[in-house]
């Protein structure tokens, strides 16, 4: 089932970039070798990883060029968001891209952003940002100066690919305020312990770090408003995520309620089906219309992401979850065998609904920004 709201909404090159990025997805991302990653230590495949850089050079595609990379915006790493949300890929994407890379880009340190951002945007570095659960909540890691520098102490739980990482980003409490740190991979007193969780196609682990040396990045005690706009842009770019997948899911659902026959008749034909399947579209092209106005948004830059962000955070959430439960009922007993795809996209539609923050501290947020 193909969809078509808003028109025109991309460009030429948009629109050759999405059908560029689902071929790829298509070839290397199937069903089967997203259930090969699944069972494997890391969750991804490292060689791909390098060529999605190489080929597609989708890691560097919003970075600068002055740091090796495409000088693209964020519609275009919406496109990109949305093909790996629909193909369910597994790679650190997500934590490299929407957390690490935009928080080094947000933090204003051009030194970091020199050191740093190449060897993103060229696939040599998996990265991630050690957070609490969203803005509201730093975490509980401490960092404080020594003869060395600085070194950052604590544990912050649930980080997206953070056992793969080469790279960590982590805000640590100074006597300043929070601040931003990054700590390499193998550095003493950093440890990285991959947690079983629901998805197993997106990777979480728990990060001790035990006075390791960090690098501070930006100014000391200025992480508040960069890691508040990072996570404001993650959220919008999960958003993208989120509906290539409720997308994914209605097509599955479609397609096998003109399949699937009882008494005679597809199963799509029953009033109970089609109404299910019409609010599915309905849950799904309310949430594109949050998340586009978010996107463009991002793009322009001219205003305050925070509340277009959260918005497009409850709807997207919202959808997905909704979509990928009812595209299970429309399977029926099927949508609930380990052989049948449904119940990947249903476990990642519940992982995501609490990263960066649940849709009922979203709602929240959007109260206290209208002044409710």
């Amino acid at each position: 089932m193909a969809r078509h709201a808003f028109p025109g909404t991309y460009s030429d090159d948009q629109s050759e970039l999405r059908k560029v990025v689902r071929a790829f997805l298509d070839r290397y991302s199937a069903e089967t070798e997203v259930r090969r990653l699944m069972a494997t230590e890391d969750g991804y495949d490292r060689a791909l990883w390098r060529r999605m850089a190489t080929e597609l050079g989708l890691q560097g595609l919003a970075v600068a060029e002055e740091y090796d990379g495409a000088g693209f915006g964020y519609l275009e790493l919406g496109i990109v968001f949305e093909e790996m949300g629909r193909a369910l890929l597994c790679a650190p994407y997500f934590a490299t891209v929407a957390l690490a890379a935009e928080a080094i880009i947000r933090s204003g340190d051009a030194a970091a952003a020199k050191d740093l951002l190449p060897g993103i945007a060229t696939g040599e570095t998996v990265a991630t940002l050690a957070i609490g659960t969203d803005a509201d909540h730093l975490g509980t890691v401490r960092a404080q100066r020594t003869a060395e520098g600085w070194a950052v102490t604590g544990t912050e739980p649930y980080v997206p690919d953070g056992h793969v990482a080469d790279l960590v980003l982590v805000v640590g409490r100074t006597e300043a305020g929070p601040s931003l740190f990054a700590v390499e991979a193998g550095a003493p007193g950093f440890a990285g312990t991959p947690l079983p969780t629901i998805d197993q196609t997106r990777r979480q682990a728990r990060l001790d770090f035990a006075a390791a040396p960090a690098r501070l990045i930006g100014a000391d005690g200025a992480a508040g408003p960069v890691i508040e706009r990072t996570l404001a842009t993650a959220a919008v770019l999960l958003g993208a995520e989120q509906l290539g997948g409720a997308s994914k899911a209605l097509e599955m659902a479609v397609d096998y309620a003109g399949l699937r026959a009882q008494y005679g008749r597809p199963i799509g034909s029953f009033q109970g089906i089609k109404h299910l399947c019409a609010d599915m579209l309905v849950d799904l092209e309310s949430a594109y219309s949050a998340l586009y106005e978010a996107l463009w948004t991002l793009e322009a830059g001219t205003a305050d992401i925070a509340l277009p962000a959260a918005v497009a955070r409850i709807f997207c959430t919202d959808a997905y979850t909704r979509i990928t439960g009812d595209c299970i009922q429309v399977h029926g007993g099927i949508g609930f065998t380990w052989e049948h795809p449904a119940h990947l996209y249903f476990k990642r539609a519940k992982s995501s609904e609490v990263l960066l923050g649940t849709p009922a501290q979203h709602r929240g947020r959007v109260a206290t920004l209208l002044g409710l």
